[in-house]
């Protein structure tokens, strides 16, 4: 499947995005990196904070790609799952972990406290801030005008 398969089955919308929406996600990807790393916040919220900058990682992807995924379509499942559409099948082994995290927060957001361990919060962490400075190389190349 590709983007336009996800298209055509009504997952995705056309959606043209702009500097200002591009260097916004960055400013929440920067800040919740950031905040994740506070350690006087639980672990399931620190969690929850670095899922957020991968995820919204993940959607800079999709919208310098020119969709954005439509309304209760699973958007954070199918936003994940676009990453390795939009960065390429090498980015399969972080899709699937990123996935794995989804499920995990949706735990710790809606059915039970201290399901989160720090190793778990700094994996993340390590994951994201490196699939951010892969977002950034990616977007010179990809999405200059952003």
């Amino acid at each position: 499947m590709n983007l336009n398969d996800w298209l055509n089955n009504g997952w995705l919308k056309p959606h043209q995005t702009s500097k200002e929406e591009i260097r916004n996600l960055i400013k929440i990807i920067e800040r919740d990196l950031s905040d994740a790393k506070i350690t006087d916040i639980s672990n399931d919220w620190r969690f929850a904070i670095a899922y957020n900058a991968a995820l919204q990682i993940c959607t800079i992807a999709l919208y310098c790609s020119g969709y954005k995924v439509s309304r209760s379509q699973s958007e954070h499942y199918r936003t994940i799952l676009s990453l390795s559409l939009t960065l390429g099948e090498e980015y399969t082994a972080i899709r699937d972990y990123l996935n794995a995290c989804r499920a995990k927060r949706n735990v710790s957001d809606y059915d039970m406290i201290g399901t989160i361990s720090n190793t778990e919060v700094k994996e993340l962490l390590e994951v994201a801030s490196r699939l951010f400075d892969q977002i950034k190389i990616w977007i010179a190349g990809n999405c200059p005008d952003k």
